[in-house]
């Protein structure tokens, strides 16, 4: 009797699972990629003023274009380009946010203003629409940050498309370490669900208005 109710345990527990990873997949497949390209459109749409005006000013405050363009890892570790506003001089060392000493000193006029409001980021809206990003995900992360895109092809995190924001971003974002990170990809990746990205969205705008980990701590 006991054997034919671990048995009926067992099945269920396999059932749930096995309809838990459908909803995921038809969540990640279809709803996720229709929403990233409909509100990337909008958002694209309502910001394309805005843009002409942060284009200019970057363009008047220093030498350099005026997008910043370098190769990330998405979707199954495979490489794109990502496009962001140019905060940065054109002489800066390559290299990831948190292994700057000074990321300020090498940061323009307009480029702290941006970075300190995430404005930056905007141009990445094209990569959403473009499907090789997501609105919500794992950070889209460059050669700089190996450690990471190596823990991610280990556990899995690299099955969905980088973010622009994401679970690790909110949880820390350059002030954790790099298994920090991967674990919190990771974790997303597993657990990924409606609900769960709009708690990501509401808690990324919460730091964004109170400017909370832009930079790394003590900088």
């Amino acid at each position: 009797m006991k054997g034919i109710e671990r048995m009926e345990r067992f099945y269920r527990r396999t059932r749930s699972s096995k309809k838990k990873n459908q909803d995921k997949k038809v969540y990640r497949n279809f709803f996720k990629y229709f929403l990233d390209i409909f509100f990337s459109l909008i958002m694209l749409i309502i910001l394309f003023i805005p843009m002409l005006f942060i284009s200019f000013f970057i363009k008047v405050d220093s030498k350099g274009p005026v997008f910043f363009k370098q190769i990330r890892f998405g979707l199954n570790s495979k490489p794109f380009i990502i496009y962001k506003f140019r905060s940065m001089v054109i002489n800066a060392p390559v290299k990831a946010n948190q292994d700057f000493d000074d990321i300020k000193s090498h940061l323009t006029k307009v480029g702290f203003f941006i970075r300190k409001f995430s404005i930056d980021e905007w141009p990445q809206l094209w990569n959403v629409l473009k499907g090789d990003m997501s609105i919500i995900g794992p950070r889209a992360l460059a050669d700089t940050d190996r450690i990471v895109l190596n823990l991610r092809k280990q556990n899995g995190a690299d099955k969905v498309r980088p973010g622009i924001t994401g679970l690790a971003q909110i949880h820390g974002r350059n002030n954790i370490t790099d298994q920090k990170k991967a674990f919190f990809d990771a974790e997303y990746a597993e657990n990924l669900s409606a609900i769960n990205d709009l708690k990501i969205i509401f808690k990324t705008i919460v730091l964004v208005l109170g400017r909370k980990g832009i930079f790394k701590d003590g900088q």
